[in-house]
């Protein structure tokens, strides 16, 4: 199926879904493709499906846990496809029939910590991926994820861990704020502006942000709260080969739905001198071939308890 996100109207998920992560270009596009199958792979061994089994796959998206999962278990295989956005729900409709697994699919729209339509003791997994790092009450989405799992079934979720980030740019403007203005470099305070344009940067900020104030720990805690059992918890933080070396891409790719893409922070936030100044100093850093970036991913899987 194209990228056509015109019917039903787009939203915030569905846009950043099909075109923002990736800006439209091919080969960012791809180089994604390719590391969400990474993460979809890890989280799907942790699921450890089989079949004649039902998957809930909460925060769908484009349903790509949903299908590889289909892929991987057979036709027997019944997948609960939800989402908070009904354009991707219909998309994901749409690659269902594409893919001739219309028939094992259903689909319910409906938030993560409140999945209305989605019964008691109705699946055998529960699946998530970068869905709960969203959710503003992680425990109300957990105890929903045990409430719709049948006894001893089991969650796997793998969640991107973005506290880092948002600490980060609170410590520049902590450096900003701790200096006098011409004690501070005019490039770190660009860096600074375009940081907390994308990620909270004060105490409070990141308090208030599902985004930034939980921790991997915290995440245990909530599945314990929650009620399950038998937790496990994986936290992979990859250095690798950065995927961004198109300056056209960098700049209006954005690392999350909730942020806007660097292109409209400069447009809003920057003089023209300042974008010049950003563009000099910032593009050769990232067309080198030897840049890198920091992948934080965490995998859970936990399981209900047994009737």
């Amino acid at each position: 199926m194209a990228n056509d996100d015109k019917s039903p109207a787009a939203d915030l998920w569905s846009n950043w879904l099909l075109h923002g992560r990736d800006a439209g270009d091919p080969e960012l596009r791809e180089t994604v493709r390719t590391r969400v199958d990474g993460y979809v792979d890890r989280l799907l061994e942790g699921a450890h499906l089989a079949p004649g089994e039902t998957l809930a796959d909460i925060g769908s998206g484009e349903g790509h846990v949903a299908f590889r999962a289909i892929e991987r278990v057979g036709p027997t295989l019944r997948v609960c496809l939800s989402d908070v956005s009904e354009p991707m729900l219909r998309h994901a409709e749409a690659r269902a029939v594409e893919r001739g697994v219309r028939g094992q699919c259903t689909f319910v729209r409906c938030a993560a910590d409140r999945l209305e339509g989605m019964n008691d003791a109705s699946a055998d997994v529960v699946t998530t991926r970068s869905v709960l790092a969203y959710v503003q009450d992680k425990t109300a989405a957990l105890r929903e994820f045990h409430r719709i799992l049948k006894a001893g079934g089991r969650i796997s979720l793998a969640e991107p861990v973005m506290q880092d980030d948002a600490l980060a740019a609170r410590a520049m403007k902590a450096v900003i704020d701790s200096k006098p203005p011409e004690g501070v470099s005019a490039l770190m305070v660009l860096l600074h502006r375009w940081k907390a344009a994308q990620y909270p940067d004060t105490e409070e900020k990141i308090r208030l942000s599902p985004l930034a104030n939980y921790s991997e720990r915290d995440l245990v805690r909530f599945a314990q709260n929650a009620g399950f059992l038998d937790i496990h918890l994986e936290l992979h933080i990859d250095i690798v080969p950065s995927i961004l070396h198109s300056w056209e891409a960098f700049i209006n790719s954005s690392p999350h739905p909730l942020a806007p893409p660097l292109s409209a922070i400069m447009a809003e936030q920057f003089t023209p001198a300042e974008r010049d100044l950003f563009e000099r100093s910032m593009r050769p850093v990232l067309e080198d071939p030897k840049s890198v970036s920091t992948d934080r991913m965490l995998y859970l899987t936990a399981r209900k308890p047994p009737a």
